[in-house]
Order: structure tokens, then C-alpha cells, then sequence
């Protein structure tokens, strides 16, 4: 299963997309009851989604995963670090340029609150959207965050063991993603 926040910004009370092997089947599917029998799916994949679920629901979210995937079946998530982009927050110059806009002509010319850039030298900016989303549409925005030993503790507190953790840079920026795959005992 690959769970994908584009089905926040296209169905946001459906928050997921299903993947399958099959070419072309894409399926808008409830995050918080797939409609799979338990412990009967290999692998779980989620790339920047958790990050736009609420505090409830993210625990939902989590043990969903857990109830659908087979014992030693695979969960690999991707999410921000926000360790890292708090690091840049700190470090950023403090520089409020416009208002933020989402016309067409501020997409193309990467607005950015003004800073016309995808650019983490000002808080006020792409960095600002890193820490709470887009806001680019219903969805898109960011309501919790991860940080590497958040992860590690609720993987424990699955029965998951980690396997492997990495990280990568997000391909508009150099906003560092979380990357930790885990397997369920």
C-alpha cells in the first residue's frame, strides 16, 4: 500500500491514496479503515503524510498500519525532520517582505511571502511553509511533526523493530526528510 498526502489536497475528509502493483489502480481509501483484512499487506509506504494528520489522528493512522501489515511485513515512512528545520528557523534572517499569495502569477514566480525564492535564508518564507504546510488548498497543511527519536519511540511502542533510518533532502530544497523503515514482530 502506498499512502500519499495527495489525496489530502484532492479528498481531504479520505486522506490517502492506495497503490498496487497493478499499472494505473489508484484508489482514494479512508487512511483509518483501509479496507484490507488484517495482517494481510507485505508493505506500507507513507512519503509526507503524517505530518498533515492531527494528534488523534495520527495515532489512528499508526495502528491502522499496524493492523493491516503481515508479522515481519515492512512500514516505511518518510516525514520533515523537524529537528533540522527548527536548526534553520534559528539561523534564518527574520525579514517579513508581503503577504503570502497563491495567484497563479505567485506560483509561478515563487512568491514566497515576497522572498521570490525557494529559500530557507528567511524565516519568511519557503521555510515558514516547511513548519506549517503549503496552505495551498484544503489538506495542505501541516499539523504535527516528527524528529528522528519520536519516530524510533513509537515504532517501540508498536512492537516494530527499525531497520533502516536515512535521510534526504526534499527535492524543492534542502529541507531534510526523515526516512525510517520498521517491520512488524
Amino acid at each position: 500500500l502506498c499512502l500519499n498526502c495527495t489525496a489530502l489536497k484532492e479528498a481531504p475528509t479520505s486522506p490517502v491514496i492506495f497503490k498496487a502493483p497493478v499499472p494505473n489502480l489508484v484508489s482514494t481509501w479512508s487512511i483509518f479503515n483501509l479496507p484490507v483484512e488484517d495482517g494481510t499487506v507485505d508493505e506500507v509506504r507513507a512519503d509526507c503524510l503524517f505530518e498533515h494528520l492531527n494528534f488523534i489522528d495520527e495515532k489512528r493512522a499508526f495502528y491502522e498500519v499496524k493492523r493491516v501489515l503481515k508479522p515481519g511485513g515492512v512500514f516505511e515512512i518518510s516525514v520533515p525532520d523537524f529537528d533540522a528545520i527548527m536548526e534553520l528557523w534559528l539561523k534564518a534572517k527574520d525579514d517579513w517582505q508581503d503577504w503570502f499569495r497563491d495567484d497563479d502569477e505567485a506560483v509561478k514566480s515563487e512568491h514566497w511571502f515576497g522572498t521570490y525564492e525557494y529559500s530557507y535564508k528567511n524565516k519568511w518564507g519557503y521555510l515558514l511553509a516547511c513548519i506549517f504546510g503549503s496552505q495551498n488548498g484544503d489538506g495542505q497543511y501541516h499539523k504535527n511533526c516528527y524528529t528522528t527519536n519520536k519516530l524510533l519511540k513509537i515504532f517501540k511502542k508498536l512492537d516494530f523493530d527499525v531497520t533502516e533510518q536515512s535521510f534526504y533532502a526534499w527535492p524543492r530544497g534542502d529541507c531534510e526528510i526523515i526516512k525510517m523503515i520498521a517491520r512488524k514482530n
